[in-house]
């Protein structure tokens, strides 16, 4: 059975997490990074984090077409989590690159990925997403500065399909975001990873109903796992600059990938519909 937040089951865990001493739950996550959130933090276009980036070129990696890293300039807080993002069909890294400084900025390193064609279909992008994180990790020249073990994946359309293949394929992963997916695969029972599905009430391309509400629905209700429909939007909303689809997706790769419960907040009670939101369902509260 889905956890549905109730108001009365929000105001019970609201009061919970004011009683518990916020420092002692702090000094037990060493994953935390960053200041304590707020909406306007979470929302803004660049995070606490100074970002800088290196380019990869394909002739110097193996099972994927290259791509750009994004990652904090400050080693001062340690090691950061990761997450590699695939484009869509015929795209290139260019149409998800703004993902890139803007996760980074708070304080995750970020692959934007090539494929190896732009014909490549989600079981081939989840290959590479899985590939490129492998490279990021072991011999990226940034790779000092990852966690391995707090890795995630992201992708747009038929890479969003690819974020599930990679979730299925390797089940360590921490957070999985497919952005308006597209696979011929429609059920997921498999997938261990906590998973975000972001879909668009005007998509032609994945009609929600054929893609990403079947994606949410056969991943199993035992998992953490969100469904975000966004409002007067395509296929191809996430592929500019978004702070709806930013603001969820930080705070998704922030709780699972970091575990920092402070993000909790922008997760549950689940959002209302709004003017950018046309609906959300998810498991609440998380990590119980």
């Amino acid at each position: 059975m889905k956890r549905h937040f109730t108001a009365a089951a929000a105001a019970a865990v609201c009061c919970l997490t004011v009683l518990v001493a916020p420092g002692a739950q702090a000094a037990d996550n060493p994953y935390e990074r960053g200041p304590a959130p707020t909406t306007a933090s979470i929302e803004a276009l660049r995070g606490p984090y100074s970002v800088a980036e290196t380019s990869v070129s394909s002739l110097a990696v193996t099972g994927f077409g290259g791509g750009t890293i994004y990652y904090p300039t400050s080693t001062a807080d340690g090691t950061f989590g990761a997450v590699a993002i695939s484009p869509g069909f015929t795209a290139t890294q260019s149409s998800i690159a703004w993902l890139g400084p803007r996760l980074a900025s708070q304080g995750f390193v970020v692959f934007t990925i090539d494929t190896i064609t732009t014909a490549d279909q989600p079981a081939s992008r989840g290959r590479q997403l899985v590939a490129a994180l492998d490279h990021l990790t072991e011999r990226s020249a940034v790779r000092g500065r990852i966690d391995s073990t707090r890795l995630g994946v992201m992708g747009h359309s038929m890479g969003g399909g690819g974020s599930l293949e990679a979730a299925k394929s390797r089940p360590s992963l921490r957070a999985a975001i497919p952005l308006t997916g597209w696979n011929t695969d429609k059920t997921w029972p498999e997938i261990a990873t906590p998973t975000l599905v972001i879909g668009a009430d005007g998509d032609t391309v994945a009609p929600v109903a054929t893609h990403s509400e079947p994606f949410y629905e056969s991943l199993p209700s035992s998992l953490d796992k969100a469904y975000l429909e966004l409002n007067n939007a395509s296929h191809f909303t996430p592929n500019s600059s978004n702070t709806t689809i930013a603001k969820y997706s930080v705070s998704w790769l922030k709780r699972f990938i970091d575990d920092d419960t402070r993000y909790e907040q922008f997760l549950c009670p689940v959002p209302r519909p709004s003017l950018t939101i046309e609906e959300y369902r998810g498991t609440c509260p998380h990590g119980s």
